[in-house]
């Protein structure tokens, strides 16, 4: 799902808002309202580059007149230092919006660049790394949409577009075949999305008993996630989830999953190091 031009204008006026509060005290007892100016945006560390389209509107926001060159290609990892984007207006503008516009930047490009990181991490091998919605309120869209720049997958979007069962509601229910049952039913439109959580061989049976199309393999070691690949043996589609990291990534996808969830990429990506000189015109 992607972010509307609209929702990213709204959310990045509420980020200056919080920045600017009653104005920038700074700039303006400094700048002259008609100075101009150009300033770079640079990466700094080896990564993967996204949120343009929000650090431009920020700027863009402040100076309806700015123009924008980007300098590099969205989602394209790259070892090395360089240009990213280019940006001349109101100095004060530019000066006002940098911080947000950098915010953006370097949180979505962070993203970007773990999840290229784990989509080679498997390279070669049947498995897809998906996120998950362990992401920060109110940027879902725009970091879901860093993870498919950075060459990972999506998952669901959120409670709304997809059928997952876990395990607080197997209790409710009563039990897997019951949970699968009444799923089904209270939304047929959703049936092939459908995903049971299942922590062991028993619980594996009974699921595919009721005809899950899809499990997610819930905190298990290589060898259970072995077993359980070769139990299965294709009359379903696993997911390993729980605690994966991109340093045992390889390992797991090499058990023959379908797709391993991987929160880290959004709730632990760090932010990429990018800055921005201005120079006056």
């Amino acid at each position: 799902m992607q972010i509307s031009a609209e929702e990213l204008t709204a959310l990045v006026q509420r980020a200056l808002a919080e920045d600017l509060g009653t104005g920038d005290v700074t700039t303006e007892a400094i700048v002259s309202p008609d100075a101009r100016a150009r300033a770079l945006i640079s990466q700094k560390a080896p990564g993967a580059v996204y949120g343009l389209d929000a650090a431009e509107t920020a700027f863009r926001l402040l100076d309806p007149g700015v123009r924008c060159e980007r300098l590099v290609s969205e989602g394209r990892w790259r070892d090395g230092r360089g240009p990213v984007l280019s940006i001349e207006g109101s100095t004060r503008a530019l000066l006002s919006g940098e911080r947000t516009a950098l915010n953006f930047l370097g949180r979505l490009s962070g993203v970007a660049s773990m999840a290229a990181q784990a989509a080679a991490v498997v390279q070669g091998t049947r498995a897809r790394v998906l996120d998950t919605r362990k992401t920060t309120p109110g940027l879902r869209a725009l970091e879901k949409a860093a993870v498919a720049a950075g060459g990972a997958s999506n998952h669901r979007f959120g409670l709304f577009d997809a059928l997952l069962i876990k395990e607080n509601h197997i209790e409710a229910a009563g039990g897997i075949g019951n949970a699968i049952a009444m799923a089904r039913s209270a939304a047929p439109r959703l049936a092939d999305t459908l995903e049971v959580e299942v922590r062991d061989r028993q619980e594996i049976e009974e699921a595919l008993e009721a005809g899950a199309p899809r499990l997610l393999l819930d905190n298990m070691d290589l060898d259970e996630l072995a077993a359980s690949v070769a139990l299965v043996d294709g009359r379903a589609l696993l997911e390993a989830s729980g605690g994966v990291t991109l340093a045992d990534l390889r390992q797991v996808a090499e058990t023959g999953v379908d797709f391993i969830s991987l929160g880290a990429l959004t709730h632990s990506a760090p932010a990429l190091d990018l800055s921005m000189l201005l120079e006056a015109l």
